[in-house]
């Protein structure tokens, strides 16, 4: 195996598995991506989308670089439309695992980017997977709540009706109350977000909603990790979990990877910022591609082998 995407008998892509895990770069990044050029309210000009579309172009060919010295598992990217277009055609004509958000950017409420043409923007890419961020917490408005179920069941209906997995990362922020009776954002991490993301997974599948794919914020021990594969799994549900990287320190993610791998369910992880971010503000000042691309793939590697190796451990 050499991180080649997989086809099913149905020509979709293959189950993950422990074994044959996703590794996905994530650089669906909007609003966040636009400020590291310098764009915060105004809209960006043509030199800067285009400074921008071929930065995720060079970030996509460090994870492409990267597929053949992969020991296993499937390479995948996440990157979105408005900035990743050349990406999302490139990616699946290389044989990598394509998945794409349909979430609008920078909302702090689910609004989908592409409203009622959502359907078009898929058929046009046909990506393996269909993604979505949410920020939900069981502690939230009933108003708010009731809103982002809604518009994400309609799309979970949507989604299983035309066959397309769904990728759906779910991030539980903490309220002021949650954080101060945790006394740490460390310790609300560790003690107290575990069983809060159960919750919000069970409120999300009471309405309906049936994701693929759970992207899941890093979890710091095993017993909290296979509390949330059984939420996942719920009343026999075919479900799976991959972590997600949050833009934590190498050692962090490192933890959080080695505590999933070995997890039956977890299926393997989407990780971003922690892979690039450093490396594209240094090309931002050197505008050295190669070293770019070279620094994105040693990135990817190091997080990639250190998945592969806590799961074949068991």
């Amino acid at each position: 195996m050499d991180g080649q995407r997989r086809i099913g008998q149905d020509g979709g892509v293959t189950t993950p598995t422990a074994r044959d895990p996703l590794l996905i770069l994530a650089m669906d990044h909007r609003d966040s991506f636009a400020k590291l050029f310098g764009v915060t309210d105004a809209e960006p000009s043509p030199s800067d989308e285009a400074a921008m579309r071929a930065a995720k172009l060079l970030i996509y060919h460090g994870v492409r670089d990267a597929r053949s010295q992969l020991d296993g598992g499937q390479a995948g990217v996440l990157v979105d439309e408005e900035l990743g277009a050349a990406v999302l055609r490139e990616a699946r004509s290389d044989g990598l695992v394509v998945a794409m958000p349909v979430e609008k950017s920078g909302q702090q409420l689910f609004e989908l980017q592409y409203g009622d043409d959502t359907e078009a923007h898929v058929d046009e890419f046909a990506p393996d997977y269909v993604k979505v961020l949410v920020r939900m917490n069981p502690a939230d408005s009933a108003e708010d709540t009731a809103q982002q179920l809604a518009r994400l069941a309609a799309l979970s209906k949507l989604l299983t009706k035309r066959g397309t997995p769904f990728l759906y990362e779910l991030l539980v922020p903490a309220t002021d109350d949650q954080l101060k009776r945790a006394g740490s954002e460390q310790a609300y991490d560790r003690d107290v977000r575990p069983e809060l993301v159960t919750e919000v997974i069970a409120i999300n599948q009471r309405a309906g909603i049936e994701p693929t794919l759970w992207k899941i914020e890093g979890l710091d021990t095993t017993p909290a990790a296979c509390e949330v594969v059984a939420a996942a799994k719920a009343d026999g549900r075919n479900a799976d979990c991959i972590v997600l990287g949050r833009d934590a320190p190498k050692d962090v993610l490192d933890h959080w990877l080695a505590i999933a791998a070995p997890v039956p369910g977890f299926v393997g992880f989407a990780v971003g910022r922690s892979i690039w971010e450093d490396a594209l503000k240094r090309h931002r000042q050197d505008a050295d591609d190669a070293r770019l691309v070279e620094t994105v793939r040693d990135n990817y590697l190091h997080y990639a082998k250190t998945y592969l190796k806590s799961a074949h451990a068991v």
